[in-house]
């Protein structure tokens, strides 16, 4: 079995793991087949720190417990599927650590508090409690619980003779910040038949935003593992990255979580386990988890905060890890860039007083960063101020569908509600200027009344997102799109595949438009809002992600939609597979409000593009098969034309500086 373990936190957790770590009690949550479970019980929160120490301080209980009230709060606890907590046995915590040191860590359940803190020295960055080794049992077991329900009842014992890819991003500082190991920079890429299955995205300073975090996403995790095709995402869920954080000091808004989130429930077929690991700001805390509880839910998504823009330090880091990686994965073959030795952040951290260099955490700079009441309550206020800016009511149906033939509509999945049309005198109004020729058929006329009638019902937020049939595809889309200028809507991306012609003023940054073909239209040039990507399929397998990651992605996500329209027309150059996949990852946009318009009706066609917007289950995206170097080299030709536009383009230090 193919598994993923990812890890978004700020420390190097190999190390970490071989000890019980500070943290040793989790609440878990995961997708599963039939809902999303949740693994919480007060016991976990029975331990505490029984004397000062500025390095374990940020240790405490209430980390659980605030993020299980907003999770109440938010009425997302009675929404999840319990699953009973068990005890994990000494023969399972033994597959990880030695007899030895279960001893001592069960040895500690009957000593008083000197003996404690005796035994605690003799680690780095880990306190004992008389309650520990009880926790630690119920975490370990807790995790086993949520692993064994995400897989369908497997149970752990066994072997199986695999890879696993493991994926971490950190702060870092050029191994000046703990733990202080070389093995967390981006050229430790795993030993003999594991090269290439440890991945470190090194971050060498502080106050990273949303936009590099999605940059990661873009140009190095997800290319990877949509290759490494895993069964299983396990996420150690590291909230340090969040704003207002002491421990990591990043500034990574609550909405981010929910994002990288959907990114990786397109993967495994939905099968993703988190265990909450770090995170010790409770408010920022509180409200990551709980955006990433609404993501496994299956709830839209907020809208994406921040300038859209990663920084050098950040696009350096992402540059090294590519170059390191290019030998071992084929979506990086035709990588250019090469390592950078001469960082950003080198030289000036060069000037700075050097940080305490020992086995244990900068206590100084922690101990500041912890006491800091102000910024505390700073945080807080803007989180308070922030969550009602971004929040928003879900609407009550998720998929409605304006399907010609009623005969088809039993086809669809049971979530999707069918809709008719909208009255002649509001549909004349709209159709006013297009080619008045191709809508007087009473198939295309009802058609467009259908399509109108669920954008409708998008716009006035009564549903979620829908599926139009059109026999005119280009008429539906300019209606679509005129309607939706009318309604007040300030950018609405609109993606088409295949040969289509569509004639809209896009001078005004209103629409973006992004035509994928087959036939490369050397006549027309690409300007900022009018993007043409000429893609060649695969015949058997899906290369379309390179497409969708490497580019189209990042620009959706510099341009900021209010309304995302997917249109599907003639001569489409990407197959069913492909389809499936760019309207998977698309929903992450605009509040997933998008209108997807299909001509050529296939029954498949329209189920798959149903399934991806019901988010009931991930879609099938086919075998994986890397781009080729034509396909690549497009993709580089836009990326170079069009980076200074769009700057989540950015993937090397050589187009930060050209974008600039």
């Amino acid at each position: 079995m193919n598994s993923l373990i990812f890890f978004c936190n700020f420390c190097f957790l190999p190390e970490i793991c071989t000890n019980v770590s500070r943290d040793v009690c989790f609440v878990l949550f995961i997708a599963m087949a039939s809902g999303t479970a949740l693994i919480y019980d007060d016991e976990m929160t029975s331990y505490k720190l029984l004397w000062d120490d500025p390095v374990c301080d940020i240790e405490v209980p209430e980390r659980l417990l605030a993020s299980y009230e907003q999770l109440k709060h938010y009425h997302l606890v009675e929404r999840c599927v319990h699953v009973p907590i068990r005890e994990a046995t000494e023969e399972e915590i033994m597959l990880v650590h030695s007899s030895e040191y279960l001893e001592v860590v069960k040895s500690t359940q009957t000593m008083n508090e000197e003996e404690l803190r005796r035994v605690s020295g003799n680690y780095d960055a880990v306190y004992f409690h008389p309650n520990t080794y009880r926790c630690a049992k119920l975490a370990v077991g807790a995790t086993l619980q949520l692993i064994d329900s995400v897989m369908s009842g497997k149970v752990l014992n066994g072997m199986a003779l695999v890879s696993v890819l493991y994926y971490s991003w950190h702060r870092y500082e050029h191994q000046k910040f703990w733990p202080l190991l070389r093995e967390s920079d981006y050229d430790a890429v795993g030993q003999g038949e594991g090269k290439g299955f440890n991945i470190n995205v090194p971050w060498n300073k502080v106050g990273m935003g949303n936009s590099d975090y999605l940059a990661a996403f873009f140009h190095v995790l997800l290319p990877v593992a949509f290759e490494f095709a895993p069964e299983l995402i396990l996420v150690s869920s590291g909230y340090d990255s969040g704003i207002g954080d002491p421990e990591g000091q990043m500034n990574a808004t609550p909405e981010c979580f929910a994002h990288l989130t959907h990114f990786l429930m397109q993967l495994a077929n939905g099968r993703l386990c988190a265990v909450l690991e770090g995170g010790y700001h409770l408010k920022s805390l509180s409200e990551s988890v709980c955006m990433t509880v609404k993501t496994l839910l299956g709830d839209p998504l907020p809208l994406i905060s921040g300038n859209m823009a990663p920084c050098l330090s950040a696009i350096e880091s992402i540059q090294n890890v590519r170059a390191a990686h290019k030998p071992y994965w084929k979506c990086l073959m035709y990588e250019e860039a090469t390592p950078l030795q001469d960082l950003s952040t080198k030289s000036q951290q060069m000037m700075e007083a050097e940080l305490i260099q020992t086995s244990t955490h900068p206590v100084a700079e922690q101990a500041v960063g912890t006491a800091n009441s102000d910024e505390v309550i700073k945080t807080d206020r803007f989180l308070e101020s922030h969550m009602k800016k971004i929040l928003f009511p879900v609407p009550p149906v998720k998929t409605a569908a304006a399907i010609v033939s009623k005969a088809d509509a039993h086809l669809l999945p049971i979530l999707v509600q069918v809709e008719m049309e909208m009255n002649a005198q509001q549909l004349k109004t709209l159709i006013s200027g297009v080619d008045a020729e191709l809508v007087t058929e009473e198939k295309a006329l009802l058609s467009l009344q259908n399509m109108v009638a669920v954008l409708d019902k998008i716009l006035k937020k009564e549903v979620c997102n829908g599926i139009a049939e059109s026999p005119v595809a280009s008429v539906s889309t300019t209606v679509a799109l005129k309607h939706c200028i009318g309604f007040g809507l300030q950018r609405v991306l609109c993606i088409v595949v295949g040969d289509m012609d569509l004639e809209l003023d896009l001078d005004d940054g209103k629409i973006l438009l992004i035509n994928i073909c087959q036939k490369r239209r050397s006549e027309k040039t690409n300007s900022k809002y009018h993007i043409s990507l000429h893609w060649k399929e695969d015949g058997e397998k899906n290369n379309f992600s390179s497409a969708v990651l490497g580019f189209i992605l990042p620009v959706a996500y510099s341009y900021q939609p209010d309304l995302l329209i997917i249109v599907f027309g003639p001569n489409r150059s990407i197959g069913i597979n492909g389809v499936s996949l760019l309207t998977s990852l698309l929903q992450g946009l605009a509040k997933s409000q998008s209108l997807v318009v299909i001509q050529d009706t296939e029954i498949k066609l329209v189920q798959s593009v149903a399934k991806a917007l019901t988010a009931v289950s991930t879609p099938d995206f086919g075998a994986y098969a890397p781009a080729s170097q034509e396909n690549v080299l497009e993709i580089k030709r836009l990326r170079d034309q069009l980076q200074q536009e769009w700057k989540m383009l950015q993937c090397s230090v050589k187009d930060w500086i050209s974008g600039t």
